[in-house]
């Protein structure tokens, strides 16, 4: 079982169906998007965070649901949920304004996490908006410390999904990213990622400043150019790159958490979700593995908004 901790928010999309313009609520957020996409592939997933008790709280529990996440461990309660608000333009990155203050994803505290997780974990992943926010950052900061040193040893995997708008302090963002990178056995993280917390770098250089933080391996996407990966080896890391698949293109929302989802998934579906069968993954693997997020991810980028493919889809494709 994978589980998914962090936000779970409401994306107000733009609409302009009606003759005006308009929103239309769509169940998102970087975490939950993730753990849909592993469940739509039909992988043991369930999402672990607060949700409102109000019809958006509903929105995104029910959504959870009809996509085969499990919610049994979502605490409910009465702060309003988060809502971001998405503008699209052709050819450029979706841009977001948050509304976050005092909403219910963001008040995930210490006591609401539980005293053990099931033993059918096998992966934690954590990343996006809620470590930007307090108390959720540090309450998911002491469930990946509890959970590395407990009985299940699960694979812990990062995606940072940076906002910068929702970083106050780049140089304090930067010093825990880097914590919570040397945290996790998996890295995974956008060339836009790395042009905020290392500019000027480069790519494969900042790949490998987070490998020597203590990954086995680090991945990142390079939108319409595939991903790239680098896996811990003895006498230097191994280096695999995968394609896309040209498909035509909505647009990117959701295109980075249904990789993450079917990366993760691909690991779960072929026997190689632990840390040992992790770092021990052949070329072919991590290609197939890559290749898998991206087909994936390039069906998602052909639909409107984060609407992950099935299993039955990708292996189509």
């Amino acid at each position: 079982m994978i589980i998914a901790c962090g936000e779970a928010l409401i994306d107000m999309v733009p609409d302009t169906g009606g003759g005006g313009e308009g929103f239309l609520p769509i169940p998102g957020g970087s975490p939950c998007n993730t753990a849909v996409a592993a469940g739509r592939l039909g992988v043991p997933v369930s999402f672990l965070g607060r949700l409102s008790t109000d019809f958006f709280g509903n929105i995104l529990v029910e959504h959870m649901k009809k996509n085969g996440v499990g919610t049994e461990m979502i605490v409910r309660s009465g702060e309003n949920s988060t809502l971001a608000f998405v503008r699209l333009e052709k050819g450029r990155e979706p841009e977001y304004v948050f509304y976050t203050e005092g909403s219910a994803d963001r008040s995930f505290s210490e006591e609401d996490l539980p005293p053990a997780l099931p033993s059918a974990v096998r992966c934690i992943l954590f990343g996006s908006i809620a470590m930007t926010m307090e108390p959720v950052a540090t309450t998911i900061e002491t469930l990946v410390r509890r959970e590395r040193q407990g009985p299940l040893k699960p694979v812990v995997s990062f995606d940072p999904n940076v906002r910068p708008f929702m970083i106050r302090d780049r140089a304090a963002y930067v010093k825990r990213f880097e914590g919570w990178a040397a945290s996790a056995h998996i890295a995974k993280i956008s060339e836009a990622d790395f042009d905020f917390i290392y500019p000027g770098l480069g790519l494969e250089k900042s790949l490998e400043k987070i490998l020597a933080m203590g990954p086995s391996l680090a991945v990142t996407t390079l939108g319409n150019k595939g991903a790239m990966a680098l896996l811990r080896r003895d006498g230097g890391p191994l280096k695999v790159s995968a394609p896309v698949v040209d498909l035509p293109v909505a647009d990117t929302i959701g295109a980075g958490d249904t990789f993450h989802g079917a990366f993760l998934s691909w690991l779960e579906l072929n026997g190689k979700m632990s840390a040992g069968a992790l770092a021990c993954l052949s070329e072919k693997e991590l290609y197939d593995a890559l290749f898998f997020a991206n087909k994936a991810a390039s069906i998602v980028c052909s639909r409107r908004g984060a609407e992950p493919p099935t299993l039955a889809e990708v292996k189509a494709l």
